[in-house]
Order: C-alpha cells, then structure tokens, then sequence
C-alpha cells in the first residue's frame, strides 16, 4: 500500500483510504476492486459499499518519505490514491478524512502529490480552502499548492471531452492525464466543447479560443499512456499509442508509455497467442504484461514534467 510500488511513474503509492465506485469503461476490469475486494475481502466495493481508512501507521509513511527525500535533496512523486479515487464524493469518507489528507500533503513539502481522478468535477468542491472550519480554510487560503499535480483519467474521446475541461479549470502546478487503460483513439488536438459545437486543443496554449479566459491559458503538462492488463484485458490498438505520443512531441509535452498491456503488436512478438484484428488492419497478440513489455517502436517513453 505504500513504499516498493511497481507502478512505473511513480516512487510511492499512498492510500488514504480504500474502496470506489466505477463510473465509466475504464472502471470494467478495476485491480483495485479485484484485489481488494474479491481476494482480500477488505472492502465491500461499488455506491453501497463504505469506504475504509487506512491505518495510522500507514498515514506516517508520506511523513517518513518527505525526510529521505529532504536528506537525497531530490523531490519524490507520490500516487494517491491507487486503491480509490481521492475526489470521490461518498458519503462515508468524512470530512476530517480530508481535511487530514490536506494537512499531511503541506507537512510533506518534500514530496509531489499526484492526485489522479475519475471525477474532476468533484475538485473544486473539496480544496482545502473550501472544507471545514474557518480556521482550516484560512490557514490554507492559498491555491494552487506547489507540490499537487492534479489528473484525470481519460480512456477514450468521450471521456477526454467530458473530463478535461474539469480538470485544466482549477489551477495546479501540473495538469496530466492517465490513458490507461487506453481503450479508443485520443485527439487532444480536437476536444469538443461542452456544448459539442466547437473544437479546441488542451496542449498548446495559443489555439485554445473556447476557454482562455476560464482555464487562464492551463493545459496538460504530462500524458501517462498504457494498455489494459489481467484477466479479461482488452486490447489496445498500438496505432492509439502514437497518435498520443506524437501529439505530445508536436506540443513539447511529456509522454509516459506505462505498459503495452496483455496484447502486442504482432509485428513486434512472435509465436503463440490470441491474435485481435482492429478495423484499421492492425493485429496484435495477446502474450501477457510481461513479455508485451513497455517498449513503443522499439524505445521506452519515460518523459516526465521537469
């Protein structure tokens, strides 16, 4: 739950508390919810299941984390929340819940917090400068916080138009996006509006017409990209991959290639395996996480934020 994570963009995972609610296709083959609660039987999952706080020996880790990277002198990227979604609005994670989560990320100034979300509409509501007393909202009056990286998942156009506009219109030292698991092509490029009448790109500042004055000239600083993995994994056309990647490069944003998923190209592995034909005439062969590996044309993608 804490230190060793294997997850590849980050140094740590951290889970204030556990448990969530799918929302969208992205949420079909949930890890969290398979290991956490058909395996573990940890937490009861889904709108009727509550959420659980993790232990207070869990919560002194980010604290422990802060010093070693104070003493390296090198800033550590923390995940929160790998096991839940940090802005999910259940009714049983309490208020003090978060107001403790905010208070442990300004203690830790040594650490940058990745906050990642299925539900950006939800942000703004629970900043710390609009939760709990006057005095909490107060000694926290400013935003953004040098050290909260905000994101969103975004598996698919529809999603990457429905959410993006959420995510870039609060403030944040970096706005990224998580595209796995990465089920349907992705054009930054060409977001449709909320109203779906105009067209508009999250990554370069100066074609953005729409919301300029809204969003204050903020787009993605970071895309994360990767294909489905376990049992059931959906294939992700590779095609898919270098769109985003190469929308990435056009724009002078970080591109992060996670994990090919189960399923590969066919022109990169050869021998057995499940072939899926894609409609563009792309193949791909399913042949597990492992040997699919998280090379794209032959090279890792680690790019982050500098």
């Amino acid at each position: 739950m804490g230190e060793g994570t294997k997850i590849e963009w980050t140094d740590h995972t951290f889970n204030p508390w556990i448990g969530c609610t799918a929302v969208s296709p992205g949420c079909d083959h949930c890890y969290a919810e398979a290991r956490m609660d058909t395996r573990l039987k940890v937490v009861e999952w889904g709108s009727h299941g509550e959420r659980k706080r993790t232990s207070a020996k869990n919560w002194q880790m980010p604290l422990k984390w802060d010093r070693d990277a104070a003493k390296a002198g090198k800033r550590a990227k923390v995940f929160c929340a790998s096991l839940a979604d940090v802005f999910d609005n259940h009714l049983s994670i309490l208020p003090a819940w978060r107001r403790d989560l905010w208070d442990l990320i300004a203690k830790t100034p040594h650490l940058d917090w990745l906050l990642l979300t299925k539900r950006p509409q939800n942000i703004d509501r629970y900043l710390p400068i609009h939760l709990g007393t006057a005095w909490f909202r107060s000694t926290y009056s400013e935003w953004p916080w040098p050290n909260v990286w905000l994101g969103t998942t975004v598996e698919n156009q529809a999603e990457a138009d429905r959410r993006i506009p959420h995510l870039l219109a609060v403030p944040a030292k970096v706005h990224f996006l998580s595209c796995e698991p990465l089920l349907g092509p992705v054009d930054l490029t060409r977001l449709n509006d909320k109203n779906g009448t105009h067209e508009y790109t999250c990554l370069e500042c100066d074609v953005d017409p729409v919301d300029d004055g809204e969003w204050g000239g903020r787009t993605i600083n970071w895309v994360i990209c990767g294909g489905e993995s376990g049992p059931g994994a959906r294939p992700m056309n590779p095609q898919w991959a270098r769109d985003l990647r190469d929308q990435c490069q056009a724009a002078g944003v970080p591109f992060h290639f996670k994990q090919n998923g189960e399923w590969v190209s066919v022109s990169e592995v050869e021998g057995p395996g499940e072939i899926f034909r894609f409609a563009d005439g792309r193949n791909v062969r399913r042949i597990g996480k492992k040997r699919a590996g998280r090379t794209l044309d032959g090279r890792e993608w680690n790019e982050v934020p500098t």
